[in-house]
């Protein structure tokens, strides 16, 4: 069993889960300007590179993010980019960008984030022509629907939202022409695990009632049950966040429950060592030249303790379930 979560002001836990946004892009801004992978994007939301980062740090970090994009493309691909992605916490990620330059746009994008977190996000995207560009560029029309905490245009749009609040979060949605009846992707990542298990459950079964054809790809904690799970879990209650959701993270068993439970008709997860292992590896054997690593025992628990699930619904009968790694 996990250790049972002292209590946190609700505001003050909410503060702490939106500055993990910028952990994540620090970091994966660190790892960037170190070349584990390419993305042009990032340094117009995160602009100094920052302190050093550790190498199992960057390393993890880029299992995330190949992980991710390799379910991601490959559900793009399935559907031959006719689909619609929907990233709940996006925070100030930048696949729209990716996408875009690798010609895998689905019809929309879209994404949501706390409003604080999503005016932040507007804002440098109206100051910086190297992101306002490609979405001016995919923009037929002369309307573009901007204001604090939301954007709208064709192919991209931004909402700001508390995932906590489902009518809410479906009527925003409706609004910027979110279509059911198109495939959908929904991704999270760091996301679940912040909210109390029936919250989560709320969001998991919604998107099965709501898409006949979907996808949704989780990455989160897993195994935290262990001692080295408990650190993490102190380590972030020491920064007012808490992990409210934990239960839910205690194997990749429990993780698969959480959609089959709630109206999916698959699902898969694998923790991250297993993800990285499954990478290209050319690609692998490149970022480890990078950086020596002194430990490659402290990277191999870290990995152990974080998972990608992915579950589907295939009404279309597109063949989503065979999507892997």
């Amino acid at each position: 069993m996990a250790a049972r979560q002292p209590y946190i002001d609700s505001d003050t836990s909410d503060e702490a889960v939106r500055a993990t946004c910028d952990d994540a892009t620090i970091c994966k801004r660190f790892a960037t300007s170190k070349s584990y992978w390419k993305d042009p994007y990032i340094q117009y939301f995160v602009r100094s590179v920052g302190e050093r980062k550790a190498p199992e740090i960057n390393r993890g970090y880029y299992a995330r993010v190949q992980g991710v994009n390799r379910l991601l493309d490959a559900f793009l691909r399935k559907t031959k980019c006719d689909c619609q992605v929907i990233n709940l916490g996006a925070g100030l990620d930048t696949t729209f960008w990716r996408l875009k330059d690798e010609n895998l746009m689905p019809r929309k994008f879209f994404e949501v984030d706390f409003p604080t977190v999503v005016a932040r996000k507007i804002h440098n995207i109206k100051t910086k022509p190297p992101l306002s560009k490609p979405l001016i560029e995919t923009h037929s029309t002369d309307s573009l629907l901007l204001d604090a905490h939301s954007l709208d245009s064709d192919r991209y749009c931004i909402i700001g939202a508390d995932l906590r609040d489902i009518s809410s979060l479906d009527e925003k949605l409706k609004k910027f022409q979110l279509n059911p009846e198109l495939p959908t992707l929904l991704l999270s990542e760091c996301v679940l695990v912040y909210m109390t298990p029936s919250q989560s459950s709320n969001v998991v079964h919604w998107a099965a009632e709501t898409f006949p054809t979907a996808m949704f790809i989780n990455y989160e904690q897993v195994n935290m049950s262990d001692r080295f799970g408990q650190v993490m879990i102190e380590n972030l209650q020491r920064r007012q966040c808490n992990l409210a959701g934990v239960e839910a993270c205690q194997s990749l068993d429990t993780q698969k429950e959480r959609f089959l439970k709630t109206g999916w008709e698959h699902a898969d997860a694998l923790d991250m060592m297993t993800v990285y292992s499954m990478l290209p590896q050319d690609d692998v054997a490149r970022i480890e030249r990078l950086e020596f690593l002194d430990e490659r025992e402290l990277l191999q628990q870290l990995l152990q303790h974080y998972s990608i699930c992915w579950a589907a619904k295939d009404k279309l009968n597109l063949g989503l379930s065979q999507l892997a790694f």
